[in-house]
């Protein structure tokens, strides 16, 4: 078994950062996708729930031995990503970015949470083949 996990060719520092990455991206062009008389900064939510996420990306690039607090942080972030994004079946009348950005919140988070939760199993079995 290798020592480090990926997922889809990927470390999972990598994935968060590409995820945190995609969310800020999204949500600054959900901010200028509005009509300008009605801009609102809640447009931007996926960006501010991205950054943390890319954050966390990096230092745990960076910073190898606390690794694992920083993923742990970014799967909490994921789960409200998820749970935020879920939001969408409560409202009425939804606009089609924000149901565009209901689902990307999904998305990155449960994709995130699915890797993350892989790379911990997979981090067990290495700890219990030792």
């Amino acid at each position: 078994m290798d020592n480090e996990f990926t997922f889809i060719g990927l470390k999972i520092p990598r994935i968060a950062i590409i995820g945190g990455s995609l969310l800020i991206a999204w949500g600054i062009l959900a901010f200028f996708m509005q009509s300008s008389d009605s801009r609102s900064v809640t447009a931007m939510i996926p960006s501010f729930l991205g950054m943390p996420l890319f954050i966390l990306g990096l230092l745990s690039e960076k910073d190898i031995s606390r690794k694992h607090h920083y993923i742990h942080a970014s799967m909490a972030f994921s789960l409200l990503m998820v749970l935020g994004g879920m939001r969408i079946i409560s409202i009425e009348d939804p606009s089609k970015l924000l149901i565009s950005s209901h689902l990307i919140l999904i998305s990155v988070g449960s994709l995130f949470m699915f890797a993350g939760i892989k790379s911990f199993r997979h981090n067990r079995l290495l700890r219990e083949q030792e």
